[in-house]
Parts: C-alpha cells; sequence; structure tokens
C-alpha cells in the first residue's frame, strides 16, 4: 500500500506541474484548475490550522473567580456582531476601535523595534574600528550611512511655498540625497528581482527534473 500510496502521489504531482507549466502556451483551463486547487488547498488548511490551534484548544488565562478577564473580552466580541447590522451597528464602534488602536500601537512598536532601531544599529556598526581594517570600515559604515539617508530622503515628500498660489518646491538638499536614495533603491529592487527570479528557475528545474525521472521509473 505504501507503493501504492506513493505512486498515486508523484502522478498527482505530475499532473499539477504539467498543468501549472500548461501556462506557457497561454491561459487555459488545465492551468485554472490547478490554480484553484492550489488556493483551495490553502485556505483549507490554514482554515484547519487555525480552528485546532485557536478555537477548539482555547483556554482562558484566567484564575478561579476571576470572571472579569472573560466577561470583558466577551462583550467585546459579541459586540463585534453587531457591525453587520446597520441599525445597531454602533454598538460595535467600541470594540472596533480598541482593535484599531491595538493594532496601530502593535504596528508602531513593530515598526521601531524590528526596523527603525535594528536599521539604526546596523547603520553604526561598520564603524566598530576594532573589527578589523579601520579604513575599510569606515567606507563600509559611510556607504551604510549614505544610503540609509538618502533612501529616507526619498520618501521625505514636504514642499516650501513661497506664498499662495506657488506649489512649492523641494529642498535641494534634499532632492539631491532624494536622488541618491532612488539609485539604491534601484539597486535594492535589481537584488531582490534577481534573487526571487533565480529561486524561480531553481523551483522551475526541480520540478522538471522530478517529472522527468518520474516518467522514466515507468518506461525503465
Amino acid at each position: 500500500m505504501q507503493v501504492n500510496a506513493e505512486i498515486i502521489a508523484g502522478i498527482i504531482s505530475c499532473l499539477l506541474t504539467i498543468m501549472v507549466l500548461s501556462y506557457l502556451v497561454g491561459d487555459n483551463p488545465f492551468f485554472r484548475i490547478a490554480i484553484y486547487i492550489f488556493v483551495g488547498v490553502s485556505a483549507g488548511y490554514v482554515a484547519a490550522v487555525a480552528c485546532r490551534q485557536l478555537i477548539l484548544t482555547f483556554t482562558p488565562p484566567i484564575q478561579k473567580g476571576d470572571y472579569l478577564a472573560i466577561i470583558v473580552p466577551l462583550l467585546l466580541g459579541v459586540s463585534l456582531l453587531a457591525k453587520g447590522l446597520p441599525k445597531i451597528s454602533n454598538l460595535g464602534s467600541p470594540a472596533m476601535a480598541f482593535m484599531v488602536g491595538v493594532g496601530a500601537a502593535v504596528a508602531i512598536a513593530g515598526a521601531l523595534l524590528g526596523t527603525l532601531v535594528p536599521q539604526f544599529m546596523a547603520a553604526i556598526q561598520p564603524f566598530d574600528l576594532q573589527r578589523g581594517n579601520a579604513m575599510e570600515s569606515i567606507a563600509e559604515g559611510s556607504i551604510m550611512v549614505v544610503g540609509t539617508m538618502a533612501t529616507l530622503a526619498y520618501f521625505h515628500f514636504g514642499v516650501k511655498s513661497a506664498g499662495q498660489g506657488d506649489p512649492g518646491k523641494r529642498n535641494p538638499v534634499v532632492s539631491f540625497f532624494a536622488l541618491i536614495g532612488q539609485g539604491f533603491i534601484a539597486i535594492t529592487f535589481g537584488v531582490l528581482f534577481a534573487g526571487a527570479y533565480a529561486a524561480s528557475v531553481t523551483a522551475l528545474i526541480e520540478r522538471l527534473y522530478f517529472t522527468w525521472h518520474f516518467v522514466l521509473s515507468f518506461i525503465k
């Protein structure tokens, strides 16, 4: 039974691979069926994991007699259901505001602790002259600092207006750094695209290799 199961799994894998690769000749029903299967299986897997890990195994972290810790979240959760009814939709506004506020706070904290602070630490790390060659460290650190500042300047959209009716113009210094930042962004996107392209080609070669050897296993 194990061999039969492996053969069936291999046949299904080969068929799905060929159905996806059929998009090379144009959009067709076989490609759409493969995409629908992929989306359906992915959605079903995510729903099953969420149901098992969040709903079926959920245990409120409360102590005996501490009913307030479960009553408040329960009321907020029930009030969200009122958003589906236009006449009483205002009842769900406090819960919605609480969710948006917490989400915004988490997003800001994540941006600071997960992006800005590590970026700042990474920008000053090359200036540690005790790591090795001092000139190399200074050159590397200078490039990283200039690249960071120029990239941030590229996303600065403030302009100075001379008066009413004047659309204003950007500061020349900011415009200069923004132009440099545009170059850094272009290089970054180029590297990311090259990495994504290389990964795609690697996946394509792996699928073709698997399909070819699976077909040869039946011929031999």
